[in-house]
């Protein structure tokens, strides 16, 4: 994957900063790898640190497969004829050669980062569609999916390893895009992804509780993301966009320069006067330091109208004329997952979302609240082997918004699906007073919840429910195409599964 051309040692070296050099210090390398599966004779293996395994333990794997260097933090003894390249950090090693290795491709590229637990992706299709009309060719690399103009690439992780960031960014370049949108994940800034790149522009969302399995608790959650504008090396983003409706923007705020604020506060550069959120969309009219607009999005929600500004704060920090970017926003349309509806001929309004997240999940229901639906039902589960936490919270948030909550599986991966709803049920239960029956469910209507742990099936029991005027939010996996059951990728989309289960009670009905 990462081969092509070669690169010499002494060149890799200058780069790293290494406490030592073992071996040959200069020969020809042939690819970089972090995976020793993947080494091929002459390429160099870097041995990560993981969550899960230790690279340093894959070490004679990378040499019987003909490994030529081996970036290493502890030092072992190698062949004489195999450069050790020891360091302190070899994430961060692993970067600094791949920027150097594809010839830092994003160094001519106009780069923006965006950061934040919520909006991430929202925001990344907004700022495509605006760069796009103002003549600019944006690449862009995040959860949904890599995509430049024809080319789209599946997903593996919001924000790729280094190595294969990298790579995707020279492909883009070299396929014309002179502009790369990232989708900056916690992990990736932890675990130094995007160090070497020089971003011109870093944008903040918001902060709230997500992934603390792995940060531990939310201040050093908030540091990671504080490394995108304060810790990637020399200097952070020229520009930094920050949510200010957030406490946590504020306090990063502080720490930026070139700063333009954003949010619904008055307080905030660019912030909105007046707005008015509706079925049809957005429409808001905007105040900036560079000059007052009026905004139309077909986008629902006021988390949306949040991510709106973002959006066009960061036009405006680029140089935009606020017409320009006014334009550009109005021609963005639904983002895939995120309050995407599902077309019926119930007379009801079905949205899939991709919260997964209290916060997400409290902002997505109060917007659709805002819609004033007859009735609102929720689908949700929670994901397996993380952060266990939230569970009882998004339990309350649902019951707290919704008529009829159906309880189900998300990703339940190596967890057993019925604890993970058991947790969720002990926030249900401080709203409901016990589960129903599915029949109950069907008789009362409103105010209750029912478990159906097998998602196509609480899907199935969800759309029999619905009648003219009701909303449906079928949430937590969004765009995803596929459930994590056990150690099984199993192929399964909530928007597909709502269509055949439209289709089939129409059957019935029609029968």
């Amino acid at each position: 994957m990462t081969t092509g051309h070669s690169i010499n040692i002494s060149t890799l070296v200058k780069k790293l900063t290494p406490r030592a050099i073992i071996g040959p210090a200069n020969g020809e390398i042939s690819a970089l790898h972090y995976n020793s599966r993947q080494v091929v004779p002459g390429s160099t293996f870097f041995a990560l640190r993981g969550v899960a395994a230790d690279g340093h333990r894959f070490i004679d794997d990378a040499l019987q497969r003909g490994a030529k260097a081996i970036v290493y933090e502890t030092e072992r003894p190698l062949p004489p004829q195999v450069t050790g390249i020891l360091v302190d950090d070899a994430r961060q090693a692993l970067a600094l050669a791949s920027a150097c290795y594809y010839d830092d491709p994003t160094k001519d590229m106009l780069v923006i980062g965006i950061t934040g637990t919520n909006g991430k992706t929202t925001v990344s299709y907004l700022l495509e569609t605006l760069l796009s009309s103002a003549g600019r060719r944006p690449a862009v690399i995040g959860t949904v999916n890599y995509r430049f103009e024809g080319q789209l690439l599946a997903s593996t992780h919001t924000t790729p390893e280094s190595l294969d960031l990298q790579e995707l960014a020279a492909r883009f370049h070299r396929a014309g895009a002179d502009t790369l949108i990232l989708e900056v994940s916690s992990h990736a800034l932890e675990q130094r992804r995007v160090d070497g790149i020089a971003f011109d522009l870093g944008i903040f969302t918001n902060l709230t509780p997500e992934h603390l399995d792995y940060h531990g608790d939310l201040e050093t959650y908030f540091q990671a993301k504080c490394r995108l504008f304060t810790g990637l090396g020399s200097r952070g983003p020229r520009q930094a966009i920050i949510d200010i409706d957030d406490s946590y923007g504020q306090r990063l705020a502080k720490q930026c320069q070139g700063l333009w604020s954003c949010g619904l506060s008055q307080e905030a550069d660019v912030h909105p006067t007046v707005s008015d959120i509706s079925l049809e969309g957005i429409k808001a009219s905007i105040a900036s330091p560079a000059g007052d607009f009026e905004l139309c999005s077909a986008l629902r929600g006021e988390f949306n109208l949040s991510n709106l500004l973002c959006a066009s704060a960061a036009g405006l920090a680029l140089g935009l004329a606020p017409a320009k970017v006014a334009e550009g926003l109005a021609e963005a349309t639904a983002v895939p997952g995120r309050l995407e509806p599902v077309e019926n001929a119930l007379g009801a309004l079905i949205l899939v979302d991709y919260a997964h997240t209290a916060d997400a999940l409290d902002k997505a229901l109060a917007a659709v609240t805002d819609l004033k639906p007859d009735r609102i039902i929720t689908l949700f589960g929670c994901g397996g082997d993380r952060d266990r936490s939230k569970r009882p919270v998004m339990g309350e948030v649902a019951a707290r918004h919704s008529a009829l909550v159906v309880v189900t599986s998300d990703n339940p991966r190596t967890e057993d699906p019925g604890a993970i709803i058991d947790d969720i049920r002990l926030g249900l239960e401080r709203v409901f007073k016990g589960q129903w029956s599915q029949q109950q469910a069907a008789e009362k209507g409103c105010g209750g919840y029912v478990v159906i742990v097998d998602r196509r099936a609480a899907i199935d029991f969800a759309v029999s429910q619905l009648g003219k005027g009701d909303l449906l939010l079928v949430a937590g996996k969004g765009h995803e195409d596929y459930q994590l059951i056990g150690n099984q990728r199993l192929h399964f989309d909530d928007r597909e599964e709502l269509r055949r289960a439209l289709q089939e009670r129409e059957g019935c009905h029609g029968a």
